[in-house]
């Protein structure tokens, strides 16, 4: 039954939703049944004509035989022969001219749609004879195939979206009626109603979260119900009895105190005086505005006490957030607060009461999850966004002040190869060491963070452009001589620092990034491991000249086929399904010295190259694979960019590599990013949908890092999700990152997607997953990544699996 929806004074009226998409779906069909009908008829008239010449032609043949059999042409047999003819075939007429007569059967209409054949006989027979067959009006026949082909198909398509609307009130309408049937009757006051958790999709998933926060909120509510009451129950038992009001207000949980109209203490409870650090017989008759010091938790300005502002206008105030109890030996303590007039039964007012209640692990809670917000999770620095707002407000300071501030650019120096040779959990490792030296290395009102990968931003609060290079320099000088150990490995980091410094002058917080970005990579180029100034007088000099040397050096690496492929397993956690192998490019200088994806990638999508990177990956990979055998039906993926996605031409290059090559575009499986994808959402589904066509597959990278992943999966249709590592990493010890590798792995078999997590480092995150049901796993854990002229060596991914089970029990 469907629900009824309440709309009271004021309110929209609630309109079906649901019932509206079905409704645009059925008319939709209808109307496309409509156009195809249309298109039909445009062809049914040309087919009919074709097919009156047709059976003109069998009649002139049929004749020339019985002519051919009768050399004396009687008239009388050939006359029966025609009349036959038009009854069995239903002509208007037929009429043949012999040499010396004329037979017609039938009497044509002026409107008939007339065919003439030429028919000629043997030697024997003599000559030619003209047949003309006359068939019904054209106009006529074409008008009963058109009504008959319109009721037909209108029926057709009538009822096949009868079926589909069915099917979507089913499958659709019913839910959402549900939900909002649901929240009509808690909007009405009906608390104990909840949402339907048993549906196995997003509704569900959404059902179960909403659940879970009515619980809380009536929870809550409770407890300050509860409270609420207990303040009305001791108003009523101070008129009744003095005594009796004591003993209550001594038995509940939450401090209370009592003023008089003037707001002069004269009831503490217990709870008040170990909360405040108060005696009851030291401050009453004492002001409470003396005895009671009530600040901001954040600023620790004095605020107004409830009870002053409740006497005042004589209402209940009520307060929750941002206000702290400065105790008498200076400890502050986090409360809720609420005060509320007393009045006498003639309604004067006789003083006010106070709840507050310690809410410092809540407030702590509260602090955490901002500072978790703020903060990058791994080392502890301030993130990206929580840094451009630091940017920001110096900025406006700058102008505002004429201060000065400096920002900086810091990038490691062969970062990529601690990652490479020792795994992501000794990069991890080293990027916290690094963390906790910066810490050192800046003054206390310098800024860090960590603004992704080994890169790193410092605002230099209130510092001049000298002084904050000498720091800089420092900085750089400390990290050279810093000394990681990973097992039997040490490595020597250096680093390259942008300096900019945040004037007056400075346009936007972007600007002020992109400078800093472009001076790092300056030092970069000057020779690494040094710090370089931004100067904006040859800020279009230097990136020119950047742009030229990255462009360059990346053009002549393809151009001389100095990019090396290297592939890693990809297995599946079960050992049933075939593996996959993820393709990695490496650029070869031309001194034979490999340089990892993370020093040239960036440059390259700076400056539009990773076009041509792809094209070469593409051209390498379809070789490699149509060439391999024995693979036992495995399949390489490759990782597309989104400048690839944005290119016209690219799909065609794929098409063409896949028929020049004869690769079977089932070896195959492209790696598309998520935010690649949805910055060119139309892009990315034509090309799923071409390359599926030709049974390539496709996963989506590092899902789950946005906040619309799950929206836009729906217009993907990808046969594999790939989890951001960074969640898998840390499934074991942050919850948050186990939920939501649980809700990606849970949503995704939902959707029949197969899913893969990346950075498997240790047996307990390969086991985690495994309990969790995800289907493939890919990490150091499992095999590193291996040259692709090792492709024909490989190893078949159940023994991998295997392998990494033995070697880690």
């Amino acid at each position: 039954m469907r629900p009824t929806l309440r709309n009271g004074p004021g309110q929209r009226h609630l309109s079906g939703i649901a019932t509206k998409i079905t409704g645009i779906v059925f008319w939709g069909l209808v109307v496309t049944g409509l156009g195809l009908a249309v298109v039909l008829l445009g062809d049914l008239q040309r087919q009919t004509v074709a097919q009156y010449h047709t059976l003109t032609d069998e009649f002139a043949g049929d004749l020339r035989r019985t002519l051919e059999q009768d050399p004396g042409l009687d008239p009388q047999p050939i006359a029966r022969r025609l009349r036959n003819l038009r009854t069995n075939h239903k002509l208007s007429a037929m009429e043949l001219r012999l040499p010396h007569a004329n037979v017609v059967a039938g009497v044509p209409s002026p409107d008939d749609y007339a065919v003439v054949r030429t028919i000629h006989l043997g030697s024997g027979a003599g000559g030619t004879v003209g047949l003309r067959v006359y068939y019904p009006n054209l106009d006529n026949v074409m008008a009963q195939q058109r009504k008959r082909l319109l009721i037909t198909m209108g029926a057709a398509f009538l009822l096949f979206g009868f079926v589909l609307q069915w099917v979507l009130q089913r499958v659709l309408t019913k839910p959402i009626m549900g939900l909002v049937a649901t929240a009509q009757e808690i909007s009405d006051g009906d608390n104990s109603r909840r949402f339907d958790e048993l549906a196995a999709d997003e509704l569900g998933f959404l059902a179960k979260f909403i659940n879970k926060s009515l619980d809380y909120l009536t929870a809550q509510r409770n407890e300050l119900s509860e409270a609420v009451q207990r303040i009305r129950q001791s108003e009523a038992e101070l008129f009744q009895e003095k005594e009796r009001a004591v003993v209550t207000l001594h038995s509940i949980g939450d401090a209370v105190i009592t003023t008089d109209a003037g707001g002069f203490i004269e009831y503490l409870n217990p709870v008040a005086e170990r909360l405040a650090g108060l005696d009851l017989s030291t401050v009453r008759g004492s002001h409470i505005e003396r005895a009671l010091q009530i600040v901001d938790e954040n600023t620790g300005r004095p605020m107004e006490n409830p009870v002053v502002r409740c006497l005042r206008s004589q209402t209940v105030i009520e307060r929750g957030q941002h206000t702290a109890l400065r105790r008498p030996d200076g400890r502050q303590v986090a409360i809720a607060d609420s005060a509320a007039p007393i009045h006498d039964r003639k309604g004067r007012l006789i003083g006010a009461i106070m709840v507050f209640q310690d809410v410092t692990p809540t407030r702590k809670l509260a602090r955490q999850l901002t500072f978790q917000a703020t903060h990058d999770s791994l080392t502890g620095l301030f993130n990206r966004h929580a840094f451009e707002n630091q940017v920001k407000t110096a900025l406006e300071s700058a102008r505002r002040e004429r201060s000065e501030h400096v920002l900086c650019y810091l990038d490691l120096d062969q970062f990529k190869i601690v990652n490479d040779t020792c795994g992501h959990v000794a990069g991890d490792e080293l990027l916290r060491h690094l963390a906790g030296l910066l810490r050192k290395t800046v003054r206390d009102t310098d800024v860090i963070a960590r603004l992704g990968g080994d890169e790193i931003g410092i605002l230099f609060r209130y510092c001049a452009l000298d002084e904050a290079r000498s720091i800089a320099d420092g900085i750089r000088a400390a990290i050279k001589a810093f000394r990681f150990a990973w097992q039997d490995h040490t490595f020597e980091i250096g680093a390259c620092i942008g300096v900019v410094p945040v004037t007056n002058d400075s346009r936007s917080v972007a600007d002020l990034l992109s400078a800093a970005d472009m001076a790092c990579y300056a030092a970069k180029d000057l020779g690494r491991n040094r710090v370089h100034v931004y100067q904006p007088d040859d800020r279009e000099l230097e990136r020119r000249r950047g742009e030229m040397r990255w462009a360059s050096r990346i053009t002549e690496a393809i151009d001389e086929n100095r990019l090396s492929l290297y592939y890693q397993p990809v297995v599946a956690l079960d050992g049933n399904s075939p593996p996959l192998y993820e393709l990695m490019v490496r650029l070869r200088e031309q001194d034979g010295r490999l340089v990892p994806p993370m020093a040239f990638i960036p440059a390259a999508e700076r400056y539009g190259l990773m076009s041509a990177i792809d094209r070469w990956v593409v051209a390498q990979a379809f070789g490699y694979v149509s060439r391999a055998a024995g693979c036992g039906g495995c399949a390489c993926t490759i990782n597309l960019s989104g400048q690839s996605l944005g290119d016209e031409t690219f799909l065609s290059f794929v098409v063409g590599e896949l028929e020049r090559t004869g690769c079977a575009g089932e070896r195959i499986c492209f790696e598309i990013t998520e935010t690649a994808a949805v910055a060119n959402l139309a892009g990315a589904a034509e090309f799923i949908a071409t390359l599926r066509a030709r049974g390539c597959r496709f996963a989506l990278d590092d899902f789950g890092s946005g906040l619309s992943s799950f929206a836009y999966l729906k217009n993907l249709k990808v046969d594999f999700l790939k989890m951001d590592g960074g969640f898998v990493r840390d499934m074991l010890n942050d919850p948050v990152d186990r939920a939501m590798v649980e809700a990606v792995n849970h949503i995704g078999h939902v959707m029949g997607i197969r899913t893969i997590a990346e950075f498997v480092e240790d047996q307990q995150v390969l086991d985690a997953l495994r309990e969790l049901g995800v289907d493939y796993g890919q990490g150091f854990h499992i095999a590193e990544p291996r040259p692709m002229d090792q492709w024909q060596e490989f190893v078949p991914a159940d023994r991998l699996l295997a392998g990494a089970n033995i070697a880690r029990r």
